[in-house]
């Protein structure tokens, strides 16, 4: 049974399975890896750091002709950097957490695709709004950042497939083996976006005691907050919170994130303990999935491994055509 979608003929891609560009970690290794097992491979280029762009790009762009994309946190990005990256020819930008409409025509306009990962409703309707090619509804089960008030991955992707039909969907969030990608396609979406089954491979941009920490992770021991982000110093907009596995830190900050930010010594403390080695160098970014990680394979080998379990999972539930169009 080929899973043949919307999402599968727009690209040319053999699997509907997508790489989340998880800023810094899905790099040009990764991104080309998943292409060439057959999925959708997106660099994470994050904010757009320049340096580490041109470091990642190369491994993509001498692939061979390979469909893949690369993606932006859009309060972050400006739009040189976006028209630096489209020079590459990717198939696709992928937007994320901000409003799309600044960059949406120069993105047409330069033949690549749109795509928009959205984490409520009303982000759904922008990217209807601004003629996104495809749209990742991203649940809060997973890892990294996502809506502080948010839903749920099973209830939210049917909603965004019924709002934007004919729009593909890409389902996101606490997916981790081939049942999620069938799953995903049983609620009418496209395909599936994976980001932490995919932190855990041997071409990811991770330090490798990142990797065995979700190896050896469980669902329970993530949790979403802002206490992390406030910590570091960094930038992300309070709307969005971050999905991790447990830190030192997050045990003695747990809903004081108002009270973190307002004392400098307390930040001052996060760095010195990270200088030390008392604390990690980063956050390990993980979705509720999570328990379904026990090996560290070749993204290229995992592509094709998620795709035969989603058919076989298809094939005992019966009744499902993947190739069938969304919606009621």
């Amino acid at each position: 049974m080929a899973l043949t979608t919307a999402f599968t003929e727009l690209f040319g891609v053999r699997h509907p399975i997508a790489l989340a560009p998880m800023g810094g970690s899905a790099g040009g290794a990764l991104t080309a890896a998943v292409s060439r097992g057959g999925g959708f491979g997106i660099l994470g280029a994050g904010g757009g750091d320049r340096d580490w762009l041109a470091g990642e790009l190369p491994h993509v762009t001498g692939s061979g002709g390979l469909a893949w994309g690369v993606g932006f946190q859009t309060w972050a990005v400006d739009t040189e950097t976006v028209d630096r990256a489209l020079e590459h020819g990717p198939k696709a930008v992928m937007l994320s957490f901000g409003d799309p409409g600044p960059f949406a025509a120069r993105i047409r306009a330069a033949g690549a695709a749109l795509i928009v990962q959205v984490t409520d409703v009303d982000e759904a309707r922008r990217a209807v709004d601004v003629g996104a090619d495809v749209i990742v509804a991203q649940g809060t089960e997973g890892g990294g950042h996502g809506a502080r008030k948010g839903r749920s991955t099973l209830p939210f992707v049917p909603v965004v497939v019924d709002l934007a039909a004919p729009v593909p969907v890409l389902a996101a969030g606490g997916i981790a083996d081939g049942r999620g990608v069938a799953a995903a396609l049983a609620l009418g979406a496209a395909g599936a976006l994976l980001g932490t089954r995919f932190q855990a491979t041997r071409e990811a941009l991770v330090d490798p005691a990142a990797a065995q920490a979700i190896v050896e992770g469980r669902g329970q021991d993530t949790e979403r907050s802002r206490v992390l982000d406030i910590a570091r110093g960094s930038r992300w907009p309070a709307r969005y919170t971050a999905r991790t596995l447990g830190h030192p830190f997050l045990d003695r900050w747990r809903d004081r994130e108002a009270e973190l930010a307002a004392d400098p010594q307390a930040r001052q403390d996060y760095r010195d303990g990270v200088a030390r080695g008392d604390l990690p160098p980063l956050p390990v970014w993980a979705g509720e999935g999570v328990d379904l990680i026990d090996d560290l394979p070749s993204a290229v080998d995992l592509v094709g491994a998620l795709a035969e379990q989603a058919e076989q999972a298809l094939a005992r539930a019966g009744g499902h055509r993947p190739g069938d169009s969304p919606g009621p």
